[in-house]
């Protein structure tokens, strides 16, 4: 029996659906703009988001919001299946590979929480799993040129808070031993397999150099393999982790070499069988996994702490509440860990 096989045959009515338009700036000074999935059937609703990073695509999609063929009775794998011959893309059409999965996984996660919620049961529940608390970091930019005036904000408010930062070739010795002396960089993102983006990260031999050594302990996420940086990384594989290239079981047998951690976002895989598949696959090779978000604006965070908690709630988890990536600190937020409330809508705290 796989992961997904007890989602597999659950009963799914859908009578209608809607969709709801959001939009907020960010602490990465941009607006980030998502759309939410709400599915209904036999008085429940089930909602999942959409993360694309196009907001034209969005707009289009809410102003078009009743042009889906989707009502019916399905089980999960037969909508998934319906799914494969139906345009989600009715009004334009994608700029970006990505937007593909990330819409399809907003219809699939939200179909999910509707068959759970008219079974009576939860994520936990289904998977014959528990819900732990998770661990949480904060992800964060630091501007240019950079300041780590955010990370000490952040810090003075929460002494306990860890972070998930993105190096950039602006960043110097200065900068890395400030950081460094906080012991509360977890996990730092080179950036360095995105293309056409506000965050794209060149293969930076003298950065990756200073970040190798200035963050010991680190893991160390998406490099960009060159003939220049790939030496640097001789000794330190294990710390190697890798995000953006993720998203299936083959993905990962594609990488370099071996890996010992990933980071796992279950909206890059656009179908619930295959996250679960990849997970499977992970927890059968030994491979640490950790989550990573995709700054959203509502369900989908609930969604990526649900997963957190059923598979890797003590790792460095890139999934702290939805307020951490408001342009400006503040306080009353959660400390990490989140404590599990028990539906597959995730943990109290945002």
């Amino acid at each position: 029996m796989t992961l997904y096989d007890p989602l597999s045959e659950l009963s799914l009515q859908i009578e209608n659906y809607d969709l709801g338009l959001y939009q907020k700036e960010t602490s990465s000074e941009f607006k980030r703009v998502t759309s939410v999935v709400r599915l209904s059937g036999d008085g429940e609703t089930g909602l999942g988001e959409d993360v694309s990073y196009e907001p034209e695509l969005h707009r289009r999609l809410v102003e078009n919001a009743t042009r889906l063929p989707i009502a019916g009775q399905y089980t999960h794998t037969s909508f998934s299946e319906t799914l494969d011959n139906t345009d989600l893309f009715p009004a334009a059409t994608p700029k970006r590979d990505d937007s593909h999965p990330y819409r399809r996984w907003a219809f699939e996660s939200a179909a999910l929480d509707l068959a759970l919620k008219q079974a009576e049961s939860d994520l936990a529940d289904a998977l014959g799993r528990e819900y732990d608390p998770v661990r949480f970091t904060v992800s964060t930019r630091l501007g240019d040129p950079p300041s780590t005036d955010r990370v000490h904000t952040w810090l003075k408010m929460i002494p306990s808070l860890e972070f998930k930062l993105d190096p950039t070739s602006s960043w110097t010795d200065e900068t890395i031993r400030e950081l460094a002396g906080t012991g509360a960089v977890r996990v730092v993102d080179l950036k360095g397999k995105y293309s056409g983006t506000p965050v794209d990260q060149s293969a930076d031999p003298a950065l990756y150099e200073r970040v190798i050594d200035g963050f010991p302990d680190a893991l160390i996420e998406d490099p960009e393999l060159t003939e220049e940086t790939r030496p640097l990384f001789d000794g330190h594989e294990r710390r190697v982790t890798w995000d953006y290239p993720i998203k299936s079981v083959e993905s990962i047998k594609q990488l370099p070499f071996d890996p010992e951690w990933l980071n796992i976002k279950p909206s890059r895989f656009g179908t619930v069988e295959s996250a679960l598949e990849t997970i499977e696959y992970c927890l059968e090779e030994g491979i640490e996994m950790y989550g990573g978000g995709q700054t959203e604006l509502s369900v989908g965070r609930e969604h990526i702490h649900a997963f957190a908690s059923l598979f890797y709630p003590d790792s460095p988890n890139d999934v702290a509440p939805r307020g951490f990536n408001d342009p400006n600190p503040r306080a009353g937020l959660p400390e990490s860990p989140l404590v599990p409330r028990g539906d597959f809508h995730g943990l109290q705290g945002f």
